[in-house]
């Protein structure tokens, strides 16, 4: 009973959007103010808009109704007093009520402006329930427990939206993350394979800096001028598991300046 109360207060507490729109020369989308909310799939809006002054005291006011995925529900020009616009949405997606105030003239006030008072009613709250009580021929307790029946049904239907597409979006997240870690994953493995390549590169490139380190016996033969090298000017060295002999350099340097010498 306290939330059938607190449902049926809720079109008391609400009020009408009220604001001033200084007029503007010319036309632009600069100057429009646009007022936002959000609307289910095939349901019933009405916009309700009072804008003061007359028409032909040099401004003019003009209303654009659209969506944020393109259509188009009206545009009304040259708005003055009362105006009421209905229509059923096409899409589960927000809706703009756009004003534009524009100079079409030489205007005695300083300061042009128009005071507008916007009324936006959603579902449940933009049906007539006067028209459909009187046609139905129900008590007023009547109308009011059907108009808080498809208030609640509404909120039902809007809960279970929030519930779609949050499932969506904890689905997109776990993608998202599935894929990130995928990627990681594949991003350690060249890390890794990388790595073994370049031990393997620079053992290699070492392997051959080291080669040309080496004195090998027919490099004796051709800078020494040596025939035969003893295996006593031979120094041994050891490389990983292979028995390498160095030639002596004192060797070699003696025997150059023996070859000098001659």
């Amino acid at each position: 009973m306290k939330l059938l109360g607190a449902l049926a207060l809720l079109p008391l507490l609400s009020s009408a959007l009220k604001f001033e729109l200084v007029a503007q020369p010319g036309h632009s989308t600069k100057n429009e103010r646009c007022i936002r909310n959000f609307v289910t799939q095939d349901t019933l809006v009405v916009v309700t808009a009072i804008v003061s002054g007359n028409r032909g005291d040099g401004m003019m006011v003009n209303m654009h109704i659209k969506d944020a995925v393109g259509n188009d529900y009206g545009r009304p020009k040259d708005v003055a007093g009362e105006k009421r616009m209905a229509f059923t949405s096409l899409a589960d997606t927000a809706f703009d009520v756009c004003f534009e105030n524009t100079l079409t003239g030489r205007s005695h006030i300083s300061n042009p402006t128009r005071h507008i008072e916007l009324d936006i009613d959603i579902g449940a709250d933009a049906r007539d329930w006067s028209a459909i009580q009187a046609n139905e021929k129900l008590k007023p307790v009547e109308a009011d427990l059907r108009r808080i029946e498809e208030t609640v049904n509404e909120i039902v239907q809007e809960m279970e939206y929030l519930r779609i597409r949050e499932q969506k979006l904890r689905d997109t997240n776990e993608s998202t993350n599935e894929r990130v870690k995928w990627f990681a994953f594949g991003t350690m493995g060249m890390l890794v394979g990388l790595g073994a390549w370049q031990v393997v590169y620079l053992r290699a490139y070492f392997r051959y800096l080291f080669s040309l380190l080496l004195f090998p016996v027919a490099w004796a033969h051709a800078n020494a001028g040596i025939a035969q090298v003893e295996a006593s000017h031979l120094v041994p060295f050891s490389w990983e598991t292979e028995d390498i002999h160095l030639i002596n350099p004192a060797w070699i340097t003696s025997s150059k300046a023996d070859t000098n010498g001659l």
